[in-house]
């Protein structure tokens, strides 16, 4: 069997990244408004607390999620001393991990883009979190 006949054409299989349309400063504005109110949602409703302020960037290939304030008050206790930051940076790096298998599906779907790299970070010292994932092409004109 040749190859065209078990794949089709080699052109019309090859998908173009740079076809899918970047988008320009209103919808970008828009798609990270959009990614705030779901993030939002997503900590109230696993959580039962949602994050004081979150701020979400879209801009480049990048997606980009900072959050503060987000401390239970026991939590806000237990991170006065070295210890208590461990165990609670512990304890919220797995819930981290958890939004991120949760969402990147959500994220690649939303932007039309494959995540191919992400990390997170928990400073509870600073009550303060962030994710940033990078994906397979640029997002934004």
């Amino acid at each position: 069997m040749s190859f065209e006949k078990e794949y089709g054409e080699p052109e019309k299989n090859i998908v173009r990244l740079d076809a899918r349309k970047k988008m320009d400063d209103r919808q970008r504005r828009h798609m990270q408004h959009e990614l705030k109110v779901y993030m939002e949602q997503y900590f109230k409703k696993k959580l039962g607390k949602g994050v004081d302020y979150t701020k979400v960037v879209v801009w480049e290939d990048m997606l980009i999620i900072r959050g503060e304030r987000f401390l239970t008050d026991p939590e806000i206790y237990i991170v006065e001393t070295s210890a208590g930051q461990d165990v609670v940076r512990a304890a919220r790096m797995q819930v981290a991990w958890q939004h991120a298998i949760d969402n990147v599906p959500y994220f690649e779907e939303k932007l039309q883009a494959k995540a191919i790299h992400q990390t997170y970070d928990v400073e509870p010292e600073r009550d303060f979190w962030i994710h940033v994932v990078v994906f397979d092409r640029v997002l934004t004109e």
